[in-house]
């Protein structure tokens, strides 16, 4: 290593290079507490001659494999690859969060720059065929080297990635195997680029009383702040970001203006101008297949699902299919309760999309007398923060420490320091809560830094960061979450403590380097508490009256949650059949898209009153995102979780064996064994249906 850090050096000073490199912050080890980013230093000019002095570095490490004289062995082989890049891996994985969380136009344009230029880089290891040979070499020895688990998994997945990076193609199909992935990483990045210019360029000023009919003051209170925030005086502005326009969706008595917002919402990525995706989706869906069958896959789907649990797409069609009947059924009676509603009103007219969200909300109330307002007034963001850490405390005896002295990327961030209950540092814990143009829509978890260990053993710590978009507070009342995003808080505090209790020596399967569809079970199981009276009864408090949450309101909400299930299941379902429609074609010739789209749905008989969670033209998961073929993984992680739940309900909510357990066979483990034998080892069996069907009303 340190006749690398020299000959590196060497080359900086001979290319003139080696001061400008030198005063980049993402090229030194970070001198922050707990060695975070420092977000302060770093600026936009900063990554490019990361990225490209990181390739370099890694190139040279790949070379110095290569040239190793000695007989190929785990060690100067597969671990050696496995620790090469680190200097491209902390600049990129510092650059990728901002292009997601705080984004900007340079930063997009150096997304497009420097992703065919890190394509061309992966692809010159993956296809190097002197590297490809010697990690063979190991691989056909593996039964007779004495590894322990992790290092198997290790040995088993790289020479796997090889294989599915296109190593065992002949040269001239390597070639065309670079170009499809050049295009590919260009056409993802614009397709994700297009969905937030659309997120952000759609405006719905309100300017009279009449416009606000039916809106609570909270909403009007947080449309009056977006308003003056993009300098509207003395009116109210709705957007196509979700704490915007779903709450309008809902409570909004204007149903032309409802109208309105839906069709914005479901056209994004459709308006045929600079921002439409249908092109770039036909492109990437055809290169995806070419690709596949270049690997000897029949659809990308096959290529994809070999790696997950489902393993193939019949399997994923099986589970899908089994779910859509009741789903369809119970979405059916939906729609029959909300048009007697709109008839017994005298409203006219049938229902339609734009509807739906509004005379759900009346039904719901009607029937138990509930509506989101009430429960909102339970949930303000600081509370729900000490619910969810308490929880994981009670769990695992974790700690929280805000941290004020922390670097962070931008000042509405929280950070705090993680800690084990006798006080040994785990992580550090990023927390950004709200809305803005610079951020993608939705919430997620990442990494800044994953858990691993250096050679020696040593300990990396990771650095997490969860991201939403909630809400934000308004001049007279305090950042109040609804009980989806309440849910959704749990959800991604749990995805960060399977980042966080990583307890990995490789950084390749530590953390959330699972199967796609086994890596929602942690995230999900954590929503369960948040259903729970004990829990609740923690920290849901009145804000303005500091109220504990009444016995009466936790039952009413208990008892609505299977209410408008069979709604929330068939626009997810369909989603997920849209998916996989795309992604298991044999020929990719698709003429029209929103065609295609039409034809998948009708197939399974979504009702028209429903509309797919996502469209084509602005499905991110599936086009600019990690879940082609996979956005079916949340129902099957769900049928997991459902199922590990049961565990603690068969126990207490809080019972410190169960939690140990889950713990060591699955927190800990990242992607070190197979993923169902995690679960068993867990369980003591495999999962059953039945605990998920009964969540959902779906019998």
């Amino acid at each position: 290593m340190k006749s690398l850090i020299i000959l590196t050096i060497v080359t900086l000073i001979v290319t003139g290079g080696f001061s400008q490199q030198m005063d980049n912050p993402l090229l030194k080890e970070f001198d922050t507490p707990h060695g975070v980013p420092p977000f302060d230093e770093i600026r936009t000019e900063h990554y490019m001659p990361a990225f490209e002095a990181g390739m370099q570095e890694q190139k040279a490490e790949i070379d110095a494999i290569i040239e190793d004289t000695e007989a190929p062995t785990f060690k100067n082989t597969i671990e050696a690859h496995e620790y090469s890049g680190e200097t491209l891996r902390r600049a990129r994985m510092v650059f990728t969060n901002m292009t997601s969380a705080n984004t900007s136009s340079e930063i997009q344009e150096i997304a497009r720059e420097s992703a065919p230029m890190i394509s061309k880089h992966r692809d010159d290891i993956m296809l190097n065929p002197n590297l490809f040979k010697r990690i063979k070499t190991v691989y056909d020895q593996k039964n007779e080297l004495e590894l322990n688990q992790e290092q198997k998994q290790l040995l088993t997945e790289t020479y796997k990635s090889f294989v599915r990076g296109g190593a065992n193609l002949p040269a001239d199909k390597q070639e065309r195997f670079r170009e499809i992935n050049e295009r590919l990483s260009v056409l993802t990045l614009q397709f994700g680029d297009n969905v937030l210019a659309e997120n952000n360029r759609f405006e719905l000023v309100l300017e009279t009383d009449d416009d606000l009919a039916g809106l609570p003051e909270s909403v009007i209170a947080s449309a009056a702040g977006a308003a003056q925030e993009a300098g509207y005086e003395d009116k109210w502005l709705i957007t196509l970001h979700n704490p915007s326009a779903l709450p309008f969706l809902q409570y909004s008595s204007r149903r032309d203006l409802r109208e309105k917002v839906e069709r914005a919402y479901i056209n994004k990525g459709d308006n045929n101008d600079e921002y439409d995706n249908k092109e770039i989706i036909k492109e990437i869906v055809a290169l995806r297949l070419e690709r596949a069958n270049l690997l000897g896959y029949e659809t990308h789907a096959h290529y994809v699902l070999e790696e997950n649990m489902a393993q193939n797409p019949e399997g994923v069609y099986n589970l899908i299919n089994q779910l859509w009947e009741p789903s369809l059924r119970n979405a059916r009676q939906e729609r029959d309760m909300l048009q007697e509603m709109i008839d017994r009103e005298g409203g006219g007219f049938e229902l339609q999309p734009w509807d739906w969200r509004y005379y759900a909300g009346k039904v719901r109330a009607d029937m138990y007398d509930l509506d989101e307002e009430m429960i909102r007034a339970y949930f303000p963001l600081d509370r729900a923060k000490e619910g969810v850490f308490g929880v994981i405390n009670e769990l695992w005896g974790l700690d929280f420490i805000e941290r004020t002295d922390i670097p962070k990327y931008h000042d509405e961030v929280d950070v705090y320091e993680v800690r084990e209950a006798d006080g040994t540092y785990v992580g550090i814990l990023y927390l950004d809560f709200h809305p803005r143009a610079s951020k993608r829509a939705g919430a997620w978890m990442s990494s800044y830094r994953k858990q691993s260990r250096t050679p020696e053993g040593g300990m990396i710590h990771p650095v997490i960061t969860t991201v939403y978009n909630f809400s934000r507070p308004s001049a007279d009342t305090p950042a109040l979450l609804t009980y989806d995003e309440l849910t959704t808080f749990f959800h991604e505090l749990g995805h960060a403590l399977h980042g966080l209790l990583s307890n990995c020596q490789y950084n390749s399967l530590s953390g959330t380097a699972v199967p796609r569809d086994f890596v929602e079970l942690m995230s999900q199981v954590m929503e369960n508490w948040a259903a729970e009276p004990e829990v609740l009864k923690m920290f849901a408090r009145h804000y303005e009256t500091g109220e504990v949450i009444p016995d009466d309101l936790i039952d009413r909400i208990r008892r609505s949650m299977q209410f408008n299930q069979g709604f929330a299941t068939t626009e997810y379902l369909a989603a997920s059949f849209l998916d996989m429609d795309y992604h298991t074609l044999t020929d990719a010739t698709i003429e029209d898209v929103n065609e295609f789209e039409r034809r998948s749905l009708e197939a399974i008989n979504l009702i028209p009153e429903i509309e797919s969670r996502y469209r084509s033209t602005y499905f991110n998961h599936i086009f600019a995102g990690g879940y082609s073929a996979g956005y079916y993984s949340y129902i099957w992680a769900e049928v997991l979780d459902a199922d590990a739940f049961q565990a603690f309900k068969e126990t207490t909510l809080f019972d410190e064996e169960t939690a140990a357990a889950f713990r060591t066979h699955i927190l800990e483990r990242g992607g070190t064994d197979d993923a169902m034998k995690l679960y068993k080892d867990f369980r003591g069996r495999e999962p059953e249906i039945q605990p998920l069907l009964d969540r959902r009303g779906l019998n």
